[in-house]
Order: structure tokens, then C-alpha cells, then sequence
């Protein structure tokens, strides 16, 4: 079974929202975990991000992560690997 992309983020931030949008709207499965109920997500975010706390942080089942993506930079990645045509 293919891994689901994971999205790390807040509820309050506006581009997790946005994020959360854009894959909800081209009907792409993934996973959503908040860094401020997963304190052990939180520090993976911290550790990718060098210290920092971005989100939304993807992780996609490629190994490829992005931050903080325009909508236009998130639905090029999902083009890049084939979630949307």
C-alpha cells in the first residue's frame, strides 16, 4: 500500500488552512497532524525545519517535503507526482 502524503500544521495558521484547501478540493488523500496536540510531530517539524516551527511541513510518500507552499507551488508538486492531471 502507497504511503499518504502527511501534512504537519496548526488549526490558527492561515496556510495550513489554505494547504488543507487545496488538497481537500482536488480530492487528495492525506494525512493531517497538529504540531500543538503532537509534541513528537512537533519536534520533527523543528528538526526539518532547523529549529523552526514552518507549517505547514508535507512529507510526501516520495520523500520530498515542502514548506509553507503558495497554492500554485502545492498543486505543481501534486502535478509533479501524479496526484492531479
Amino acid at each position: 500500500m502507497e504511503k499518504r502524503i502527511i501534512m504537519y500544521g496548526t488549526e490558527w495558521c492561515g496556510d495550513t488552512r489554505r494547504a488543507k484547501k487545496v488538497m481537500n478540493e482536488n480530492q487528495i488523500d492525506f494525512e493531517y497532524i497538529n504540531v500543538d496536540r503532537d509534541k513528537e510531530a512537533e519536534k520533527l517539524v523543528k528538526k526539518i525545519n532547523n529549529g523552526y516551527r514552518s507549517v505547514p511541513t508535507i512529507i510526501f510518500p516520495d520523500g520530498s517535503i515542502i514548506v509553507e507552499p503558495t497554492n500554485e507551488e502545492l498543486k505543481l508538486k501534486l502535478i509533479e507526482l501524479d496526484y492531479i492531471h
